[in-house]
């Protein structure tokens, strides 16, 4: 039978303490705990300028060559990083070579504005407007 919306079942200690193993069992599971932190290669480093007169600022340290390789490859474009396009628009730039060896004196493929005198006046004309053509 099925039980009436204002009757509510009181959970007993055993049925409160299951719910509760299942609550934590499940938070271990999708919890992940950090140990190495490393700087994201992807996004852009804000440099914060030091204080000129802190005595630790000026202490050298030796430079972390890991840290600099990363950093140097997160800053190469996408052609030195890898040997192919990752994405479709990158197919778009990626061979930068025309495919036609483009030759200026060629006539068949090269239309330059040529300027006689009269095209030279009619831009003249246009660019005064229809008001001040007829004066």
């Amino acid at each position: 039978m099925a039980r009436h919306p204002s009757e509510k079942v009181i959970p007993d200690e055993v049925h409160q303490n299951q719910i509760l193993r299942e609550l934590y069992l499940k938070e271990l599971r999708t919890q992940k705990l950090y140990t190495q932190y490393h700087v994201n290669p992807f996004r852009k480093i804000h440099t914060v300028t030091r204080k000129p007169m802190s005595w630790h600022d000026n202490l050298e340290e030796p430079a972390d060559a890991r840290f600099l390789n990363l950093i140097h490859h997160a800053a190469q474009g996408p052609r030195k990083k890898h040997p192919e396009t990752q994405t479709e628009n990158q197919e778009v730039g990626w061979y930068l070579e025309p495919l036609v060896n483009p030759e200026r004196h060629d006539r068949r493929l090269n239309y330059f504005r040529v300027c006689s005198d009269i095209i030279l006046y009619n831009a003249k004309m246009w660019g005064l407007g229809e008001d001040d053509r007829h004066k």
